[in-house]
């Protein structure tokens, strides 16, 4: 029974958000509670709900002073430089854009940590999505999927979880792995390629102009009247987009806002990368380096009070969607675990392997990763499930390390699980719909996994 309630919430849930019958945060926290209650537990459901957010306040700590960081180095001009040297590339090509939208997320998740991959990402490239009128969900869908398949990288965390729980050397597993992972990779480019050319052929080929105003601003092609689309290729520059005039574009490309801090740019890029650093080094838990980072660059770009409220002000409403979603995310979390719904379906769907297909356990993990990682938490995965199907694998002479290597697989998916709390900063950066997203990225997602399933099997790595 509860394997069929725990599967029938999920699917509710899901289901409910992609019609948009509910809002994300809604359905996160009264669909729970009201399978909590035909469980028949509805009496520990407190219990439950402060469990998960007893779990989830570390990291709804960690997104909490990352917005605010990087939002005060987005603002200061740090990344400034990067965004216009994406702009050279991508000019005004729909193809050009969601390729760089690939390139720029999978170099940023050298890093480990989804949720700065996506605020660099989206921070870059929303203005030309926004101002282009190209799909912000191929924003999204893209930069997500580039990302799982860098999340598999030793210190972005599901790695070392397989080496843990299996008691393995993360190297073990994850270099043998480049190889697959890399053609998983290339094969979001190429997607990022496919997606890009229908874009290109729905609007055309955006043709700019570089315009030297007063102001030094690049304009549209006529002075902000709309551009012109050709079938060719682009024949401007590809030099910065204005900001929106509406206010709704990212303040990135203005090159003569208030808030720009040229003189500290070199202290500012030396505390990015100092705080990086310590994030992979593992100095200090991610939610302490984020609090001292943003403490600190707020007072050193920001000296005076009000100009401190200013910037806290101006990122407030990222700060509370994403919080919001995260708490929330705690009582779905937390009743999937607390009822113990989530130890039966994996009991169920692990009790459920033909006895046949014991000696290709890796090929079993490898599939079963791609749902699981979906429907649950990387620590419900590798800690709960995967131990048991390296013990079945184990039985039938299948290695441990080939079974941990087939259990990072399902990572691109997993990136847009609606219990992976970055995604809420990439949709809420985006201002796209979870259910949106949810439904153009879950087919790509679930294909760039079973292509790196099927280049691990090719290569002999699995």
């Amino acid at each position: 029974m509860l394997t069929i309630l725990g599967f029938t919430m999920i699917a509710t849930f899901l289901v409910l958000i992609m019609l948009k019958k509910m809002s994300p945060i809604a359905a996160l926290v009264l669909i729970p509670a009201l399978f909590c209650v035909f469980v028949g537990k509805g009496a520990h459901l407190g219990d439950y709900v402060i469990d998960g957010v007893t779990s989830l306040a570390p990291t709804a700590a960690m997104l909490m002073f990352a917005i605010v960081y990087f939002g005060v180095m987005i603002d200061v001009g740090l990344f400034d430089p990067v965004v216009r040297g994406i702009l050279r590339f991508c000019k005004a090509d729909p193809l050009r854009i969601v390729v760089g939208t690939a390139l720029l997320a999978a170099i940023v998740s050298l890093d480990g940590d989804g949720s700065t991959t996506f605020m660099i990402t989206v921070s870059a490239m929303y203005p030309l999505y926004k101002r282009l009128k190209m799909s912000l969900v191929v924003m999204t869908g893209v930069a997500a999927m580039a990302n799982g398949v860098m999340n598999t990288l030793p210190w972005g965390g599901p790695t070392a979880r397989a080496a843990t729980a299996l008691k393995l050397d993360a190297s073990d597993i994850f270099v043998p792995m480049i190889p697959a992972l890399a053609v998983g990779l290339l094969f979001v480019l190429a997607l990022a390629y496919v997606l890009g050319r229908r874009e290109r052929k729905r609007l055309g080929v955006l043709t700019l102009d570089e315009v030297l105003v007063e102001e030094s601003e690049t304009v549209l092609v006529g002075a902000g009247k709309a551009p012109s689309r050709t079938g060719g290729s682009a024949s401007g520059t590809g030099s910065d987009l204005p900001d929106e005039p509406d206010g709704e574009g990212f303040q990135g490309l203005d090159p003569h806002r208030e808030t720009l801090r040229p003189r500290l740019y070199w202290f500012n890029a030396a505390l990015t990368v100092t705080l990086l650093t310590a994030m992979i080094m593992e100095w200090l838990p991610i939610p302490v380096l984020f609090l001292l980072g943003a403490a600190l660059a707020l007072t050193v770009n920001f000296p005076q009070m009000p100009a401190q409220r200013a910037r806290i002000a101006a990122h407030a409403e990222n700060v509370l969607n994403v919080s919001g979603m995260v708490f929330a995310a705690a009582v779905f979390t937390g009743v999937l675990q607390g009822t113990g719904m989530v130890d039966h379906m994996a009991e169920w769907l692990v009790g459920n392997i033909p006895d046949g297909m014991g000696p290709h356990m890796a090929l079993v993990t490898g599939v079963l990763s791609i749902p699981l990682t979906y429907f649950m938490s990387n620590d419900g995965f590798y800690f709960g499930v995967l131990p048991v199907l390296a013990e079945a694998g184990q039985a039938h002479g299948v290695p441990a390390v080939e079974i941990a290597r087939a259990s990072i697989i399902g990572q691109p998916l997993h990136m847009s699980s609606p219990l992976v709390p970055a995604v809420y900063v990439l949709v809420g950066m985006a201002k796209v719909e979870f259910g949106d997203h949810t439904r153009f990225v879950v087919k790509w997602a679930a294909l760039t996994s079973l292509v790196v399933l099927g280049a691990g099997i090719l290569f002999g790595i699995i």
